[in-house]
């Protein structure tokens, strides 16, 4: 895969390992150089960038905030040239700054970004959608399980044990990449109305509370 491919944030804070707020805020205070993100149909940020994006909060109790912006400042250059190079072959490349005094080696950010990404593809990999298949719900790849079911098992608190039980066709792996995927795009729209429910649930009450009328 090349340097250059862009992500959504869902997916930049997994491949960060940080909040999706995080990213934002990259963004928003212009810590993340312009040429590492885009506005276009929605903020996608550069793959490489998530190394500068995690550096920038990992190592905020050890330095300072102009420390960390000249360091991003210095990699910018370097991860633009090699944009074009896979990823395999970034990590090679040298990553220590020297700056008077002040030595600091990007590299473990780098390799930890590669293999979260890594990560994330396989999650990607396992998870197909289609349209003959739950009207085209995530699913993982070979069953009818939606993705989005299995992690709101493990959101619930659901043991793993418990999961697997439920899910006997699944294993402990497609659970974890099924945690990464639903991280990485989240389910959106409404929730799932009252009359479609899994099969063999029971409804406990139907009150419904009336929407306040707006005022004339």
């Amino acid at each position: 895969m090349p340097v250059a491919e862009m992500l959504k944030t869902t997916e930049a804070a997994v491949v960060s390992h940080v909040a999706l707020r995080d990213v934002n805020r990259v963004i928003d205070e212009g810590i993340l150089p312009e040429a590492f993100f885009s506005a276009d149909n929605g903020r996608h940020v550069l793959a490489s960038a998530c190394t500068l994006i995690s550096f920038y909060f990992e190592s905020a109790e050890r330095l300072t905030s102009n420390e960390r912006l000249n360091t991003i400042r210095w990699a910018e250059p370097r991860l633009n040239e090699w944009r074009e190079l896979t990823f395999s072959s970034l990590v090679k490349k040298d990553w220590t700054m020297h700056h008077d005094f002040l030595t600091i080696d990007l590299a473990p950010f780098v390799r930890k970004m590669v293999e979260r990404l890594a990560t994330l593809e396989a999650a990607r990999a396992m998870v197909v959608s289609s349209p003959d298949i739950l009207g085209g719900a995530p699913v993982i790849r070979g069953t009818r399980i939606p993705v989005h079911d299995v992690v709101a098992s493990v959101n619930a608190g659901h043991s793993l044990k418990d999961i697997l039980e439920a899910y006997p066709v699944l294993n402990a792996k497609q659970v974890d990449l099924a945690k990464i995927y639903v991280d990485a795009n989240p389910s959106r729209g409404r929730p799932r109305p009252v009359n479609d429910l899994p099969k063999g649930a029971t409804i406990i009450t139907d009150r419904r509370v009336p929407r306040p009328r707006k005022a004339v």
